[in-house]
């Protein structure tokens, strides 16, 4: 179903076929998959008409469809610590962007996600991007035995890159090492300009090495990336086959613990930028390298259902589809991604993208399937990617401590479609660390210093008057009603307020 600037449809709620009561005597699989910078109008189930979506418009097919599914920011790095803390981002100071030679943003031994599966019986895995930091000071990248590793806050198991696919280092983490690595051949990486390596090309150095102009940092695969990174030469990844890798180690993870509980944790890379499709990808879509990634993220989605299928887990198996932020199709990397976008609308009806405190900077795609539990709809109930945390140990009965997932919701029955009612309100992240209000039809921007436009084009939302919108009837936020409607602007700031001054315990546990 399509969302049109002018209303909301939400088909009525059925109820699910099975009580997650019964159905957790048997501890379903848990499975998330994650999109990087993939927007709310990018697949077809969500009403995109260029770019075909078939696997992932199966889940929606399959699963419940939500309207109103929000990451905790429109940045990276802040949602992926809120999906695996359960705690919002303004919560640590460090939450941001992080380079990719970054300590880890997690203290080791801290609550999360994956650690409360792993205590209720779950063997956990992360593949894919990280940007979570690595190490617990200056990380040796040489080292055979890395501390501060996704092993060290609940995984089992993690196959990864330190951050993103435009920072180096441009290598492959597995668990505790550099992959593939020489020890004869010692991995250095710096992001401290007057410190970069003499002998390591940059565009200013070796522009004729540049394959893909961008960034201005060291050259690696004919990729300018963000930071410089010398020697590893083994261990460099390739870039075109990307894909395959991750997706090869999330299939493995799978078939290896078909037969117990398993969570995987599959965060994509795609449609990240710089977008470098493997070969078999590269025109599948006339909207450039951007369009390709995405149905190359589709393709390892659909090869993910089938291998459930094939181990019979289909049906015992919770599949979650999301993104950690909303799109921007330029980002530094010179594509061509906003030429060849036309009319396709990334964000759908949605104001803004990426960086952006509009909606369109956190609303995003979110499924579920649960197969017998979670009957097909769609939902208009409002969820956020950090109340997973929350909704899983009700589902689990692990009662979670005092410090433990401090903002998470218990949301289950809106997740598995029992409810149309989810939070009653959210407080996301948009423009730099600005904060926005969700609740009902209202979205409510405070005042805002900084510029109304990003270099590439989104609208950021910043503006030195609050803004109001009334979701409901104008969901591309263009009539900005904060006057006519005062005393809401009143409540709604003073809710803001005392969200962020509190650093309260984690709230009542509520079923909706």
């Amino acid at each position: 179903m399509a969302l049109t600037s002018d209303t909301v449809s939400v088909a009525p709620v059925i109820e699910p076929l099975e009580s997650p009561m019964a159905a957790r005597s048997h501890k379903p699989n848990i499975l998330i998959l994650y999109a990087d910078d993939l927007g709310f109008g990018d697949l077809g189930c969500y009403g995109a008409m260029r770019v075909a979506t078939p696997n992932i418009d199966r889940l929606a097919r399959d699963g419940i469809k939500f309207h109103q599914g929000y990451a905790t920011a429109a940045t990276c790095t802040p949602s992926r610590y809120s999906l695996l803390t359960g705690s919002y981002p303004w919560r640590n100071p460090r939450a941001a962007i992080l380079r990719g030679d970054a300590p880890l943003l997690i203290p080791p031994g801290s609550p999360t996600l994956p650690a409360m599966l792993n205590s209720a019986g779950y063997v956990t895995g992360v593949v894919g991007k990280w940007h979570l930091g690595l190490g617990v000071g200056e990380i040796d990248w040489n080292s055979n035995q890395m501390e501060g590793t996704p092993n060290d806050v609940g995984f089992n198991s993690a196959y990864i890159m330190a951050a993103t696919n435009d920072r180096t280092p441009c290598v492959y983490i597995d668990n505790r090492h550099v992959d593939n690595l020489d020890p004869n051949d010692r991995l250095e990486v710096t992001y401290d300009r007057s410190k970069a390596f003499p002998s390591v090309p940059t565009p200013r150095t070796h522009p004729e090495l540049v394959k893909l102009k961008g960034h201005d940092g060291g050259i690696v695969n004919g990729i300018p990336r963000l930071g410089y990174m010398r020697g590893g030469r083994s261990a460099v990844w390739d870039d075109q086959t990307m894909c395959d890798v991750f997706l090869d180690k999330a299939l493995t993870f799978i078939n290896s613990h078909r037969d117990e509980p398993f969570f995987l944790y599959y965060a994509f890379h795609e449609p990240h930028a710089p977008r470098i499709p493997a070969p078999r990808f590269v025109g599948t879509t006339d909207m450039g390298p951007r369009g390709d990634v995405i149905v190359e993220l589709d393709w390892c989605v659909g090869q993910v259902l089938d291998k459930l299928d094939e181990l019979g887990l289909r049906d015992n198996t919770i599949v979650i589809f999301s993104s950690d932020n909303g799109p921007v199709l330029f980002d530094a990397y010179h594509d061509n991604s906003i030429e060849l976008a036309g009319d396709h609308k990334p964000a759908g009806p949605l104001r803004g993208g990426k960086y952006s405190s509009y909606d369109g900077g956190t609303r995003v795609p979110f499924l579920l399937r649960w197969p017998g539990v979670a009957r097909p709809c769609e939902s208009d109930a409002l969820v956020c990617q950090m109340d997973l945390y929350g909704s899983f140990a009700a589902l689990l009965s692990r009662p979670l401590g005092d410090d433990e997932a401090p903002d998470s919701e218990n949301v289950l029955d809106a997740l598995l479609g029992r409810s149309t009612h989810g939070r009653d309100f959210l407080v996301v992240e948009g423009s730099g660390r600005n904060t926005i209000v969700r609740t009902g039809d209202w979205a409510y921007i405070p005042p805002h210093e900084g510029s109304a436009v990003m270099y590439n084009g989104i609208e950021l939302g910043n503006s030195p008057r609050c803004q109001l919108y009334d979701l409901s009837q104008d969901i591309g936020q263009q009539a900005n009603i904060a006057d006519a409607h005062t005393d809401v602007v009143t409540n709604l700031s003073n809710l803001l307020a005392e969200v962020l001054a509190s650093h309260s315990t984690r709230p009542r546990s509520r079923s909706k």
